[in-house]
C-alpha cells in the first residue's frame, strides 16, 4: 500500500496498516493517537486531484498477479517451491516492488484511456510516466487484450481500452 501511495504522488504516509488486538487498548489509543498526530502534520488531503491515481491504486490491489504474490509471499519465503528452493526474502521484496511498480503503471494508463483515445504522447502528459514506459505498458495491455490500437491521427496511432 505504500508504495501505490508513494508512486501515485499522494505519499506513503498517509495510510498505515497496523495489527492490535482487542486486549491491547493502551497500544490501540497510542496508534491512534500517533497516526492522527502524522496526518495533522502533513494536512489536508485533496481527493479531486488524485482521483486517477486513486482509481489505479485501486486496479493495481485488484490486479491477479499482485493478489496472487501477496497471497503466496510465506509459502515462496518459508516453505520450499516445486524445485525444493524457498525465495530469499530480500529477493521477494524486490520481485513484489517491481510488480507493484508495473500494476500501478498499468493501471494508470487504462485510467488515462478511460477519457478518450489517446497517442503514447498523451498518455505520457496526462499520466506523469515516462513515452518510454508508456509505450511498454501499452504493450503489455494489448498482449492482455485490455488496450488495443484505436485509431491513426495522420502516422499517429491512438490507443483505448477494450473493457
Amino acid at each position: 500500500m505504500q508504495q501505490l501511495f508513494e508512486l501515485s504522488g499522494i505519499g506513503r504516509d498517509r495510510v498505515a496498516i497496523r495489527w492490535v488486538s482487542a486486549a491491547e487498548g493502551q497500544l490501540f489509543a497510542d496508534t491512534v493517537t500517533e497516526l492522527t498526530k502524522l496526518i495533522q502534520e502533513i494536512g489536508p488531503f485533496n481527493a479531486d486531484r488524485f482521483q486517477m491515481g486513486l482509481a489505479a491504486i485501486e486496479k493495481a490491489l485488484n490486479s491477479p498477479r499482485l493478489r496472487w504474490l501477496m497471497g503466496i509471499d510465506r509459502q515462496l519465503t518459508t516453505k520450499e517451491i516445486v524445485y525444493h528452493e524457498k525465495i530469499d526474502e530480500q529477493d521477494y521484496q524486490q520481485l513484489l516492488s517491481t510488480a507493484v511498480e508495473m500494476e500501478y503503471q498499468r493501471a494508470l494508463i487504462l485510467e488515462a484511456l478511460k477519457e478518450h483515445p489517446s497517442s503514447v504522447r498523451e498518455i505520457a502528459l496526462r499520466t506523469g510516466l515516462p513515452i518510454y514506459t508508456v509505450s511498454v505498458r501499452l504493450g503489455d495491455l494489448e498482449k492482455t487484450g485490455q488496450a488495443d490500437l484505436y485509431s491513426y491521427e495522420g502516422t499517429t496511432p491512438r490507443f483505448a481500452c477494450t473493457g
